[in-house]
């Protein structure tokens, strides 16, 4: 079930009833009748095919359903901050959001487009903004409109964990996890967490969504995905993230197969290290980091990159085709290696490491499901540091 096929002050006046025990006293703080409470709390008993109280003389018993919906809707209510926005009124501003368009949002939805511009018309009244304006044959959403969006996501994003959690609580497992994949972590830790996770859980769903760090952050505020995994910033500014260590990975000295390095006896000097041109991510990634520290503790200036380049699968077509040398993983190349086209060259001079983990919202309650994925991450995790 979607989340926003559910009345919003339906949902509030359940949350409302499981804080003060009765309908009397829910319907003084969300502003409806007792008769509405009673008759929208038996709408969504029937949607969701699970009683939520339990009447009594003395008042109102939540049950276990009620006692899961409860604490998301509160959390879904304070993340949107809408008292007078609908559910159809989000789910078509948010439509609009994702399609760029009308008639893409009407595609989506199912909704004609004079529906959709009324909804989110009447939207905008009821928030006191202008949330899109026209560009082209297309909107886009104003700045407040953006924020606005970013909220309602967050919402949906509780509202979807607290129906997989009643649906956990029938003995049926449904839901999502959507992981943002950085570079590294899509080489050994992420396709072995994911595999065994299905295999536990094989009516979950498990969306990755592969980019850098710059690309998943916003994805990750907005809710639009539960957890990125990858290399983790030595200093994180913003408090509503969070970050979790699972392991330490060092990267080493890669170059082709062949190359005159390839096989050197000696260790790896300096001046070796200044004698070919390099490829690197660009600078503010851990790894251009890790680079810039490696030549530092090798007692040199960290020369210019002439190739900037955070693809594993370009830089090692290039590698192939030339002598450049690059930093990289082990496990990011292993089939490489084990194929013999690319050679270690030489471990990193220095401490070169970076940690590898989690980053979270601050404010996100994961599911027993999402807790589970986690806790399978960090299985995989101790496996690599104890077979590096």
């Amino acid at each position: 079930m979607e989340p926003f096929a559910l009345n919003i002050r339906h949902l509030r006046a359940v949350a409302a009833v499981v804080e003060t025990g009765s309908i009397s006293a829910a319907a003084r703080v969300v502003n409806l009748t007792q008769p509405a409470i009673t008759q929208g709390i038996a709408k969504l008993e029937r949607q969701i095919g699970l009683p939520l109280f339990e009447r009594r003389p003395g008042g109102m018993t939540p049950t276990t359903a009620a006692n899961l919906l409860a604490p998301r809707v509160t959390a879904a209510i304070r993340l949107m901050d809408s008292r007078h926005a609908t559910a159809a009124q989000i789910s078509a501003f948010l439509a609009l959001a994702r399609r760029g368009s009308y008639s893409g949002a009407a595609a989506e939805t199912g909704l004609s487009e004079p529906s959709l511009h009324r909804a989110v018309g009447d939207l905008s009244l009821a928030i006191g903004h202008i949330l899109v304006e026209r560009r082209g044959k297309g909107v886009a959403l104003t700045a407040r409109g953006a924020g606005v969006a970013r909220r309602f996501r967050l919402g949906e994003a509780e509202l979807r964990s607290a129906m997989s959690e009643l649906a956990q609580l029938e003995g049926r497992e449904v839901g999502r996890i959507t992981v943002g994949a950085m570079p590294l972590s899509r080489a050994r830790l992420l396709p072995a967490a994911v595999a065994a996770f299905h295999a536990l859980h094989g009516e979950v769903s498990v969306g990755i969504i592969e980019g850098s760090h710059a690309e998943l952050i916003g994805p990750l505020r907005d809710g639009e995905i539960d957890m990125m995994v990858g290399a983790l910033r030595s200093s994180i500014t913003d408090e509503g993230l969070v970050q979790t260590p699972l392991f330490e990975d060092r990267p080493v000295i890669l170059a082709r197969a062949g190359h005159p390095l390839a096989g050197a006896a000696e260790p790896m000097t300096s001046k070796k290290m200044l004698a070919y041109p390099w490829i690197t991510p660009a600078p503010g990634t851990p790894l251009r980091s890790q680079w810039q520290a490696m030549f530092e503790a090798a007692g040199a200036v960290a020369p210019r990159v002439p190739i900037e380049c955070g693809s594993v699968i370009m830089i090692r077509q290039m590698l192939l085709q030339s002598d450049f040398l690059t930093l990289l993983s082990p496990d990011q190349v292993a089939v490489e290696l084990d194929a013999g086209w690319l050679v270690k060259v030489a471990d990193a001079p220095g401490d070169v490491s970076r940690t590898i983990g989690v980053t979270s919202r601050a404010d996100w309650r994961p599911t027993a499901l999402q807790r589970r994925f986690l806790d399978v991450l960090s299985e995989k995790a101790r496996l690599i540091t104890a077979n590096p």
